[in-house]
């Protein structure tokens, strides 16, 4: 009976595991469209120099960085390190060459793929980076992204403990593995999902800006993140319109800086506390439905209400001002 195509061998380091090469594993499997091992490749965790020179993907042991011939350590005398001088470690050089291609995969679903590179470079910057410094023992110069998700911590409490029975022998800790990368690769699928949202809103309110009558009016069609893309581009937006889930159409306004709880512009103080009919008659809008005490936020049963309400605030704004 004939034999069937070798599985692809991946190895790392046996024993005790830390964050860099199972957050490496993750990305591996991830870039290639790998499942489980036994099923589409074999995963070795040995020290032995035999087993790791067949291997086809090395990482974090072997003593050789190489990306020609997939070997990734970095405990050698002349490993690599980043244009700042930061050491890599085994998850930062596996993410150099397969970070973009993981995110890709993971960005196939929602036919995202053309931010995978933008998210690469972005978690490089503020996961992976961070992998690297906590493994090679380097003081952030951030404190504030110092292992920002306790990841490190979280896959180190994987590990079997010492007292444990399967804590003993060649295959020591090798289940523990595949559950902590597990974890990583969703707690990664998690973070990108959330860039990937964050980069279609800009997409989108940029768009939206463009295409809109008045500047100082963002008109949205859906609810999305939006003030920090206005702060971003420096765009003269002084309210938003969007659909609420009752819905109304909400009026939200602009803060001046990021944090504020200021507005650029604030709904007319005599809009102020006022609902239903004596909103409507205030503001002569027929569906005006609120505006906040706070003068922050109001509301429409239409687009085409919340729309005049803005234009109202800021026709009442100049008349204030000409006065």
């Amino acid at each position: 009976m004939p034999r069937g195509p070798a599985l692809p061998v991946l190895a790392t380091h046996g024993g005790k595991f830390h964050c860099d090469e199972v957050f490496a594993y993750a990305v591996l499997r991830l870039a290639l469209g790998l499942r489980e091992p036994g099923q589409d490749h074999v995963l070795r965790r040995t020290r032995k120099q035999d087993l790791i020179e067949t291997a086809d993907i090395v990482w974090d042991v072997g003593f050789v960085f190489d990306e020609a011939t997939s070997r990734f350590d970095h405990h050698q005398r002349g490993a690599p390190l980043r244009a700042d001088g930061t050491p890599f470690s085994s998850a930062g050089l596996v993410w150099r060459v397969y970070g973009e291609r993981a995110m890709a995969e993971l960005l196939k679903a929602s036919g995202s793929e053309a931010f995978a590179a933008t998210i690469a470079a972005e978690l490089d910057e503020t996961m992976v980076r961070t992998i690297d410094e906590i493994d090679n023992g380097v003081p952030a110069d951030a404190p504030a992204r110092r292992d920002a998700l306790g990841l490190a911590s979280l896959i180190g409490d994987f590990n079997p403990t010492w007292d444990d029975p399967a804590g003993g022998g060649p295959t020591a800790g090798d289940v523990a593995f595949l559950e902590a990368a597990d974890m990583a690769s969703g707690l990664l699928c998690r973070r990108v999902e959330g860039l990937r949202a964050r980069l279609a809103a800009e997409a989108s309110v940029l768009a939206a800006h463009g295409a809109g009558e008045d500047p100082r009016i963002l008109v949205l069609d859906r609810g999305m993140p939006w003030k920090n893309v206005v702060f971003s581009h420096d765009l003269p937006v002084l309210f938003a319109v969007s659909p609420a889930s009752n819905g109304n159409w909400m009026l939200d306004t602009m803060p001046p800086e990021p944090g504020s709880f200021a507005q650029r512009l604030p709904l007319p103080e005599a809009w102020a506390g006022l609902e239903a009919e004596a909103l409507a008659a205030k503001t002569g809008i027929a569906d005006a439905v609120f505006v906040h005490l706070r003068r922050f936020v109001g509301a429409a049963r239409s687009r085409a209400g919340a729309v005049d309400m803005a234009r109202k605030a800021m026709g009442d704004a100049r008349s204030s001002e000409a006065a």
